[in-house]
């Protein structure tokens, strides 16, 4: 394997955990309000994310941060014509971790339902952006030379909400809605735990409609035969995390979860591959693995870098999981009035 194949690799890999850790964690936010309808409720709630929120998104940081090294012109190209939803998107994020920290800081109900709803629009804003983010690169935009030989958008912003698109953003909407809902199940207990099954179910069903007409539509606009296999595991997969749901596996279900959203990057890397942003207008001037990538040398650092650093990452990451592993309930959230710090984190 090339090193410009194993760079999309990694970039791709960083994205599956991006989408796995940030998905139930945009799920919870956007469930927010339909899970918890008191405070204490809602406290718990927000305390399953306190110590692993601002860790997931360490994900997004590192997969921009490699796509900026490794391919230099997609980097510049994505966030050139892509500008405007993804300014979006970091104003979501931005907003997302100011309300975690500041619904705590006065104690009137109303401050903290204004965040709370805040924090549900920043979680939902992000989760259909990706989703019409990536439909778009893997459907292809408009792109072409420049008169200085550079590979530029020549589209605008309402080229991006066309119908595969938004199809797309609202399959990872609903994807995500369903993966938190798994993780509350599994997190919290209580009626925090009860209502997060029973809409776990609902919005699981919305999800297996969405995913299997935009599953069709991929495969239609792109004739590969592991894109073909990997849509069939989806499918297979998604089927299996609501039977685990209805036998009260929650655990399972979490697990079938986090699997289809890793799956859903891996199926649209790999129709892509080995393009990284294909040209809608003319197939010449579509972005590659070879005519994005940085140098050989800069790869071959890059690699050393990655192979020390990032199991130091995941080791991390993976004790704080297993530290915080145990399940919330409302009745473990001191009142308000009690004197204790309201904070998400424990």
């Amino acid at each position: 394997m090339s090193l410009n194949s194993f760079w999309f690799v990694i970039i791709a890999v960083l994205w599956v955990g991006y989408f796995i850790l940030e998905g139930f964690d945009f799920g919870v936010g956007i469930l927010l309000k339909v899970v918890a309808k008191d405070q204490a409720e809602r406290r718990a709630v927000l305390t399953t994310l306190g110590p692993l929120w601002d860790g997931n998104e360490v994900w997004l940081l590192v997969a921009g941060g490699a796509t900026f090294a490794a391919f230099p012109e997609w980097y510049a190209t994505l966030f050139s014509g892509f500008y405007l939803p993804l300014f979006l998107i970091l104003i979501s994020l931005i907003v997302r971790g100011v309300a975690f920290e500041y619904r705590s800081k006065y104690g009137k109900a109303q401050w903290r339902g204004n965040w709370d709803t805040a924090i549900m629009i920043s979680s939902a804003i992000p989760a259909i952006l990706w989703g019409v983010a990536f439909t778009n690169i893997v459907h292809g935009v408009p792109l072409a030379k420049s008169s200085a030989g550079v590979i530029e958008y020549t589209g605008g912003f309402f080229n991006l909400l066309n119908p595969f698109a938004l199809l797309g953003g609202l399959t990872t909407f609903a994807l995500f809605a369903t993966h938190g809902a798994f993780f509350l199940a599994l997190k919290t207990d209580g009626v925090i735990r009860q209502r997060a099954n029973a809409v776990a179910l609902k919005i699981g069903l919305v999800t297996a409609v969405l995913a299997i007409a935009f599953l069709a539509w991929t495969n239609h606009l792109v004739a590969k035969t592991d894109v073909h296999i990997l849509s069939l595991a989806i499918v297979i997969i998604w089927v299996a995390a609501l039977a685990a749901h209805r036998m009260g596996r929650e655990g399972w279900a979490f697990l079938a979860s986090a699997i289809t959203s890793g799956l859903v990057v891996i199926t649209l890397f790999a129709a892509l591959y080995p393009n990284v942003m294909p040209s809608s207008t003319n197939p010449a001037d579509s972005l590659n693995i070879f005519n994005a990538s940085s140098t050989h040398y800069t790869l071959k650092v890059m690699t050393y870098v990655a192979v020390v650093l990032t199991p130091i990452v995941l080791i991390y990451q993976g004790w704080t999981y297993w530290i915080f592993r145990k399940r919330i309930s409302a009745s473990n959230i001191a009142s308000p009035n009690s004197g204790v710090l309201d904070k998400i984190h424990p």
